[in-house]
């Protein structure tokens, strides 16, 4: 009898037949149909790894990799297109397809004013954006990662540019795709040096053979770097972040696919995925760390004075991101994971709770034309509440436990990350409650016609809402730690066989209880009073003018965007205006269009010779005849 492991191509062949059907017979289907071929190709999906959940979670269970076909075989390289199923991978597969089903289920609502044939243009792009994230987790080589990998960023192009029409939105679209190619290349660049390196991109020969390697080997710090080069691409870090915010150009739904539990989690996989390479290349962990830091502080300051609703859950992305990054380069693989479980719970909430406040505000962004929505939308309203509570890192709910993990790490490896990591946790709960507050709190500031249309969203909207609160709420007890119950932390033993290698090599810091106490009161206590301040501030007198002096310099994102616009896209378009005049046209344009006027003038030339006369066809026929006769004579 077949193992349900061996089925494993199922997960990703349903999306992959939806958006088939979806995109060839969009002109076809109806929007109802369209819209249940594509969740239920998700949720198809969603059971299958449910199942295959289950498998692993048996302890007698080892990694299985299931051989699909022979795909690159040539100059003793052996690539085959494989599955890899284990804990890592199944547990990625739970959270990607059912964040996924509920963010379709949700879709079929917000975009009902579609018309039939984009309505079902747009189920087909979110199959084939599952389909490519599945098909990134489940690579049992960097190969099929990178086809992934590549998928990904080609379905946030079309749907980040969903609405194609509007240049704005285009331009957002292309942002993303220009900046994730040039991490890309870094990941390409990276997979180069380990076939060079290992003679083979397949997981399990690369990590046994890296294991054996000394630690600091300077080829494992040039892989292990080129390969972040891809991730901070991916998952938006500093300096490739600037594409995550203007990505909101999509409709609401796609914000919190890419935003919350596929495309910008994916660096966050490939680096857990290759904990041996960082754990064995300490240099670089360093630099993750650092990095991972500085963009949740980066990010966290410039969410505090954003109005619009997704921008400040675009750049809270952008912070808990660079938080997993701080997880992984202090050697908290677990900890990184957790944290992507339970922010694409509490994360994809507060976008879905956002576009249903969008769907009632009638397409309206601004939280200054906010405030007073609780009793207006009391399920969004609540929902919104849990989310900010779970962000915010209070306990019990989620966010609290996969935070606290990575702090603790972080003080373990150095004091000043986490120092610095608890002033971005400040910040995080300040920004949230503010936003909270100006949307929810107070009195209703928008027009009066808006405040008369205002009502709950439909089920198929606040159905996915409940569901998502509820795992923000429960999702942290996977992973109690070992501070309030021994040998409790769920998650950690099921991640383990994963982690071995990086277990066994790595040096072990340990945190006394005693100190992690006086740690979470101190944090706490700071939360706490964060979150009092922000509600107490804003939800009497919320900021409805245009920011000043510092608080403009946050508005403007750091002027980051600008930065990059005058020292490399307007040089980069002077040397393209540079090149297309001067070595284009006058040059290779020259050239080419010279031999073209030299052979036509040419022509022009021995026509002449064709006059019709007889006696000048004598003539160049008695020279020709000499011209022969000396040519003879001197060469003998």
């Amino acid at each position: 009898m077949k193992s349900i492991i061996d089925l494993v191509y199922l997960v990703p062949l349903f999306p992959l037949i939806g958006f088939l059907i979806n995109g060839l017979g969009r002109n076809y289907i109806s929007k109802s149909l369209s819209g249940i071929i594509g969740s239920a190709a998700v949720l198809a999906s969603f059971i299958v790894s449910v199942l295959i959940f289950n498998e692993t979670r048996a302890e007698a269970f080892t990694a299985t990799t299931v051989n699909l076909f022979e795909f690159i075989n040539v100059a003793g390289l052996n690539i085959p297109f494989a599955f890899q199923v284990d804990q890592l991978s199944a547990l990625f597969l739970l959270v990607i397809t059912g964040v996924g089903f509920l963010i379709h289920l949700y879709s079929t609502s917000y975009m009902h004013e579609e018309a039939s044939h984009h309505f079902a243009r747009y189920f087909a792009y979110l199959n084939l954006f599952v389909f490519s994230m599945l098909l990134l987790v489940l690579g049992a080589n960097y190969l099929i990662m990178f086809i992934g990998w590549e998928g990904v960023g080609l379905c946030s192009y079309l749907l980040i540019g969903y609405w194609f029409k509007n240049n704005e939105y285009g331009n957002a679209a292309r942002k993303a795709f220009v900046m994730n190619r040039i991490g890309d290349l870094g990941f390409l660049l990276g997979l180069f040096f380990i076939i060079q390196q290992f003679g083979s991109l397949t997981y399990t020969e690369v990590f046994t053979q890296a294991s054996g390697m000394f630690k600091g080997d300077s080829i494992l710090v040039v892989i292990t770097l080129l390969l972040f080069v891809g991730a901070t691409g991916k998952s938006a870090q500093i300096p490739l972040y600037t594409w995550l915010p203007d990505a909101m150009a999509g409709p609401t739904p796609v914000s919190a696919l890419i935003h919350a539990a596929t495309m910008v989690t994916a660096g966050i996989y490939m680096i857990a995925r290759s904990n041996i390479l960082y754990t064995l290349a300490p240099a670089t962990q360093v630099v993750v760390a650092v990095v991972g830091l500085a963009t949740a502080i980066l990010a966290a300051t410039i969410a505090i004075k954003q109005n619009d609703i997704k921008k400040v859950l675009a750049y809270s992305t952008v912070s808990q991101l660079g938080y997993m990054f701080l997880g992984l380069g202090v050697g908290a693989y677990t900890g990184a994971v957790f944290h992507v479980m339970t922010h694409a719970f509490f994360k994809a909430l507060l976008f879905l709770g956002a576009g249903s406040v969008i769907h009632a505000m009638h397409h309206e962004q601004d939280i200054r034309k906010m405030g007073g929505l609780s009793k207006k939308l009391p399920i969004t309203h609540i929902t919104f509440l849990l989310g900010c509570i779970a962000i915010a890192g209070i306990p019990p709910f989620s966010g609290f436990f996969s935070k606290d993990e990575i702090l603790v790490h972080a003080f373990a490896a150095n004091p000043v990350f986490y120092i610095i990591g608890l002033a971005g946790a400040l910040m995080t709960a300040f920004y949230m409650f503010r936003l909270y507050a100006m949307t929810f709190k107070g009195t209703f500031r928008g027009t009066h016609e808006q405040e008369h249309h205002l009502h709950e969203s439909p089920w198929q909207m606040t159905v996915p809402l409940v569901i998502l609160a509820f795992l923000a709420v429960v999702a942290g007890f996977v992973g109690i730690p070992e501070l309030f119950a021994a040998d409790a932390h769920r998650l950690e033993h099921y991640l383990a066989p994963v982690f071995k290698l990086s277990t066994e090599a790595a040096e072990v810091h340990h945190v006394e209880h005693s100190t992690e106490y006086i740690l979470l009161a101190v944090s706490l206590t700071l939360i706490a009073g964060s979150i009092f301040f922000a509600l107490n501030r804003f939800s009497k007198n919320p900021e409805t003018g245009e920011p000043e002096g510092f608080g403009k310099v946050l508005a403007n994102k750091w002027y980051v965007d600008e930065l990059y616009n005058n020292i490399i896209t307007k040089p980069l378009n002077g040397l393209g205006v540079f090149f297309n005049r001067f070595v284009e046209k006058s040059g290779i344009d020259g050239i080419v269009n010279g031999v073209g006027k030299g052979v036509q003038w040419g022509g022009r030339q021995l026509r002449l010779l064709q006059s019709g006369q007889v006696g000048s066809y004598v003539l160049w026929m008695v020279i020709g005849i000499l011209l022969l006769f000396v040519i003879t004579i001197k060469f003998l």
